[in-house]
């Protein structure tokens, strides 16, 4: 989706020192990404495909230029996990059901179809990963709007294969307040029945985008850890779409994710960023404790300026020696994938029914 720009006064806050922080020479950053880049895989967990392919059913998800993220691009960057969101613009037409199934049906036909993704929906398949190398997709709708209230939807969009639901993008739906109402309110008695549903079927939560009334209220309520698919932290960045402090430590104790995201203006106060802001990020999820907690959703295919040097997911490769310059290379992989990967295989409903 196109996030909403905003800037703040935060930029001179730097993030506490990362303890397990050191650099390597140039001739050893050179030898360890020779021997060892090949091996890292990459889990992405946002990004606005299905709508591009919605509104022109022409585009080739293959290798079509005017895609950020394409199969050319996944393979070539090491990506071996995608999430997809069904994405609706609640600002530019009437948020049905029927687009729901409409991007279902083009992720079905376009991206996981005869030579595309493999389809990831179980737990069971979560924890065969590491074994059975391959692309995989998976489908998050971001914004309940076009299930209409009605739960019933809810169910078929989870036989359908969708296993993460935002609440809400920006602004209020039936069911939650987003980020940017002024209210700040928290969810509706429909919302709640939702949260009861998603917990008892197994459908994952996810926060980026809902308001911080609807985030502590969902922390009290959720018997399960939930995601933050494409956010950063307010402290380095001030967008009203980052985490606060609390909810970072909020989420790192109930042992869920955070993906950090590759949205300028969310990566940098002003919009212009390159690669290496996003460490600021990192480190600050790590002061708290959150090394294992860390993932990425880049947003790609829902902006239109992008951070330097991450411009498309052929450039998770190159983001990867960043991180092995400076960073253990566990605590890369698990960044980079073994983090989200570890979620999946413990948290997705089990093929034989149970959550």
């Amino acid at each position: 989706m196109p996030p909403v720009r905003g800037t703040s006064d935060n930029a001179s806050i730097t993030s506490p020192p990362f303890g397990h922080r050191y650099f390597r020479t140039e001739s050893e950053v050179y030898t360890l990404v020779e021997n060892r880049n090949r091996q890292l895989k990459v889990a992405d967990f946002h990004c606005d495909v299905l709508s591009k392919l919605q509104a022109s059913p022409e585009i080739d998800f293959r290798q079509d230029s005017r895609l950020d993220v394409t199969l050319e691009r996944l393979l070539a960057g090491g990506v071996e996990l995608q999430v997809f969101a069904i994405y609706l613009s609640v600002l530019r037409e009437k948020a049905d059901f029927e687009r729901i199934l409409g991007q279902i049906e083009a992720f079905r036909n376009k991206v996981a179809g005869p030579g595309g993704l493999q389809w990831l929906r179980w737990k069971e398949e979560a924890a065969e990963l590491a074994d059975t190398p391959a692309v995989r997709g998976m489908l998050s709708l971001e914004g309940v709007d076009g299930l209409e209230g009605n739960l019933f939807y809810a169910q078929l969009c989870f036989e359908l294969g969708v296993r993460f639901f935002g609440i809400t993008w920006n602004y209020a739906n039936w069911a939650a307040d987003g980020v940017l109402e002024q209210r700040n309110g928290g969810f509706t008695e429909q919302g709640r029945k939702l949260v009861d549903w998603c917990n008892a079927s197994g459908m994952l939560l996810d926060v980026s985008h809902l308001a911080p009334a609807g985030f502590w209220e969902l922390a009290e309520r959720s018997e399960r850890p939930f995601i933050a698919s494409h956010s950063n932290t307010a402290a380095v960045c001030g967008h009203p779409r980052n985490l606060s402090d609390g909810q970072i430590q909020a989420l790192v104790a109930m042992d869920g994710r955070i993906g950090l995201t590759f949205v300028p203006w969310f990566v940098r106060d002003g919009g212009e960023a390159k690669a290496e802001d996003i460490l600021r990020h990192i480190e600050h999820v790590c002061s708290f404790g959150g090394s294992r907690h860390i993932m990425f959703g880049s947003d790609f295919d829902g902006i239109e300026s992008w951070v330097e040097g991450l411009e498309h997911p052929g450039k998770y490769t190159e983001f990867a020696e960043l991180l092995l310059a400076r960073y253990p290379e566990e605590e890369v992989k698990g960044w980079l994938y073994g983090n989200a990967q570890a979620f999946l295989a413990k948290h997705l409903p089990s093929l034989n029914g149970k959550t």
